[in-house]
């Protein structure tokens, strides 16, 4: 434990507290679950920062859309501007309501097209009543272990392999946003960025008797976002530079290196970081000195940088999520639904 984890340490036990106190509530009903009309799919975590939620709303998503399903997206919309539910557009690069939002809605909107309805803002049941008039019947609920106050039918809780419990401690003094103890609501576990965790399996164990599942990041394609000249194949060839605002910009480092890719340098900033013309001034100043000839992000970051595009040669890394056991996975999140009017096959 860092100084700066012990001096907030003591702050930790009355979060914990409450946390604890929070979840009985609801487990014990004094305080009530609303519910909407269709299955809902929550897919969130124990710790704060990233997991690969966002790559897994994407393929429940894109699984539910294969099988016909009429399928809305439940999000806070962090550090962005709510869109409205009664609003359904495509998120183009010329959107200029496009800055108005959060990244990963951006994100979401971008990869998805008009294919999902989206209820963003904090009253997410609010929002899903307003999908549900407007023919949805499956809700994914991003970021939803702690959204207690909406009730669900499956409880997708993602464990990162490289960081797995935030250092053990509860916030402000590490990365958890509740107790190890929490994982009993879990109704399935997926330990993502590895395909063997032992040790995190036997955690886990301890407090949950949920099916655990693998998965990993894949690089789904690399683009450049304003250069249509700038071809793919290129960004293997060139020494490049490497940033990114997002909650575990390690694993992106090496996410890199493993998909064959020539990193001079490297800069990190925090997580949902909008950045400035100073940013990018600073981005491209290290980049030179490291000797590289680009750079490459994110795809969340390439929503970031709307208002401060870099002059330097950019790629961004489009990432998608590869499940082990896929057809296990899908076979035990649509037998949990208890929804008997929504055809889950």
């Amino acid at each position: 434990m860092t100084l700066k984890e012990s001096l907030l340490w003591p702050l930790s036990l009355p979060y914990a507290a409450i946390a604890r106190l929070r979840a009985r509530a609801y487990r014990d009903g004094i305080l009530h679950q609303r519910h909407l009309e269709g299955v809902v799919i929550s897919v969130g975590n124990l710790t704060a920062g990233g997991t690969g939620k966002t790559p897994m709303v994407l393929w429940i998503a894109e699984r539910l859309l294969a099988e016909g399903k009429s399928v809305g997206i439940l999000t806070r919309g962090y550090r962005g501007k709510a869109v409205s539910t009664s609003e359904h557009k495509s998120q183009e690069t010329n959107d200029p309501g496009a800055s108005s939002t959060s990244d990963e809605v951006q994100l979401l909107q971008f990869r998805l097209e008009n294919r999902v309805l989206f209820g963003v803002g904090a009253h997410r049941h609010k929002n899903g009543v307003t999908l549900a008039a407007r023919g949805v019947e499956w809700f994914i609920l991003d970021d939803g272990f702690q959204h207690l106050q909406l009730a669900r039918d499956v409880d997708i809780v993602l464990i990162d392999a490289s960081n797995p419990f935030g250092g053990g401690h509860l916030l402000p003094s590490g990365r958890l946003r509740e107790p190890r103890s929490a994982l009993k609501r879990a109704d399935l576990v997926v330990i993502t960025r590895s395909n063997h965790a032992l040790a995190i399996e036997s955690i886990v164990r301890r407090h949950s008797a949920a099916p655990i599942f693998y998965a990993r990041t894949t690089l789904a394609s690399v683009y450049s976002p304003w250069n249509s000249q700038l071809a793919a194949s290129e960004a293997r060839s060139k020494m490049l530079f490497a940033f990114c605002g997002i909650g575990n910009p390690v694993a992106f480092i090496a996410d890199l290196r493993d998909w064959g890719f020539q990193i001079a340098g490297f800069k990190s900033f925090p997580d949902h970081h909008r950045y400035t013309p100073s940013d990018v001034a600073a981005i491209e100043k290290q980049a030179k000195e490291a000797g590289a000839a680009g750079l490459i992000c994110t795809e969340k970051d390439r929503f970031n940088l709307e208002q401060a595009q870099p002059a330097m040669n950019l790629w961004v890394c489009s990432i998608s999520l590869h499940i082990d056991r896929e057809h296990d996975f899908w076979q035990a999140l649509t037998k949990k639904p208890r929804s008997g009017t929504v055809d889950t096959k």
